[in-house]
């Protein structure tokens, strides 16, 4: 083995308690108010800036950030509270969720102090989105396949290429992404390629969405066309953003959303099956909720590595690969136990819908975020398999 895994047992700590009832009341108001139905993911608008804003004025975005970038300087382990408890709930969280979870950290990273006291700030008050560029057409998951091109230019560098699959772009103030400024060498073909900040809705960017079965627009593609970007905006080292990317896909593939995705429909189940399940449903139930406590347990250790300021890039694809397959998956046997539902369960409609809209999102799953053949060969290499 190249890298020894570890999933040290973490538990969190009771500040970490005390901040899931704060998050909680908060989403019990929110929900009253009428800004989200959590019984409801298929609504059409899943944007909600007026939401992002008060979730910015609680300061849970940018939360283990410095203060003077707008930060809380809080653990990793109280950013995965609130992050789970806004998956759980269904909160609509597209506006800020991308920005707080890899592209914050990137720019703390790597942008320029003037960026960074211009951006990180409205970050954290929930007022700006953003996208990421990675996959590109021909090229699905293999980052180092990208072929959009950046051509020095005076002042700069000219963007021409198209990205695909790039979700929220349509609504997104920003993206980072990974273009090709150098080809890549015989000897190593991750070589080639710069982290940009790109700002949207500017000249020489067209957006176009990418409908899904569900009835949705989340993904789109993105065209630039001698899109100009200037000389500050270049993330970290030029022709080396393979090693920055890595890192950043450590953020991106070991939260709690990555198996928590299609998770109402065990919930609205339980509701329906009540407090007297027949054996059936109840060893049903009692095996999916052991499948994902483990999960859970696995994702709270690599949060536990990173705010170690490890980068646990080899276990958060496990994670991502074991969560998606799972949260795929279990819509269809949710199905398979709601057949054995009383027809008079007062929630019987409201799990039906539920159901007939995860299983239309659940091939999406193990796509978004790295697919899983991507994911397995990052494992293999990882466990010197490869």
């Amino acid at each position: 083995m190249t890298a020894a895994l570890r999933f040290d047992p973490i538990r969190l700590p009771e500040k970490c308690e005390q901040l899931r009832k704060e998050v909680r009341a908060f989403l019990a108001e929110e929900i009253a108010a009428g800004t989200f139905d959590p019984h409801k993911p298929n609504r059409e608008d899943t944007d909600a800036p007026e939401f992002s804003r008060r979730v910015g004025a609680k300061g849970w975005l940018g939360m283990t950030w410095p203060k003077k970038y707008g930060g809380q300087e809080r653990s990793f382990l109280e950013r995965y509270v609130v992050t789970e408890e806004m998956r759980v709930a269904n909160a609509p969280t597209r506006r800020f969720f991308v920005a707080d979870r890899q592209s914050g950290p990137v720019l703390l990273k790597y942008a320029p102090e003037h960026i960074k006291m211009e951006i990180l700030p409205r970050i954290c008050r929930g007022e700006i989105c953003f996208a990421i560029g990675m996959s590109e057409p021909n090229s699905g998951s293999d980052l180092f396949a990208a072929k959009t091109r950046a051509t020095r230019t005076d002042g700069g560098y000219l963007i021409n290429g198209t990205k695909i699959w790039t979700s929220s772009a349509h609504i997104a103030d920003y993206m980072i992404a990974i273009f090709r400024t150098s080809p890549p060498t015989k000897e190593n073909r991750r070589h080639g390629l710069t982290q940009f900040l790109v700002k949207m809705k500017q000249p020489g960017i067209k957006v176009n969405p990418i409908g899904q079965i569900t009835g949705q627009y989340e993904f789109n593609e993105v065209v630039f066309t001698d899109h100009f970007i200037p000389d500050d905006h270049v993330l970290g080292e030029v022709d080396g953003a393979w090693k920055q990317a890595t890192s950043e896909l450590a953020y991106e593939r070991s939260g709690p959303e990555r198996f928590l995705e299609t998770y109402y429909v065990l919930t609205e189940l339980v509701r329906a099956v009540g407090p007297n399940p027949d054996t059936r449903s109840a060893e049903g139930i009692g095996r999916l909720v052991a499948q994902l406590h483990t999960m859970r347990r696995m994702s709270v250790s690599v949060a536990g590595m990173l705010e170690a300021g490890k980068e646990p890039v080899v276990e958060a694809s496990i994670v991502k690969d074991i969560g998606t397959v799972w949260e795929q998956q279990l819509p269809h046997r949710v199905r398979d136990l709601a057949a054995f539902v009383e027809e008079t369960a007062t929630n019987r409609e409201t799990l039906e819908r539920q159901l007939d809209f995860a299983i239309k999102t659940a091939p999406k799953l193990t796509i978004q975020g790295g697919t899983t053949e991507v994911l397995r060969g990052i494992i293999a290499r990882g466990l010197g398999l490869r």
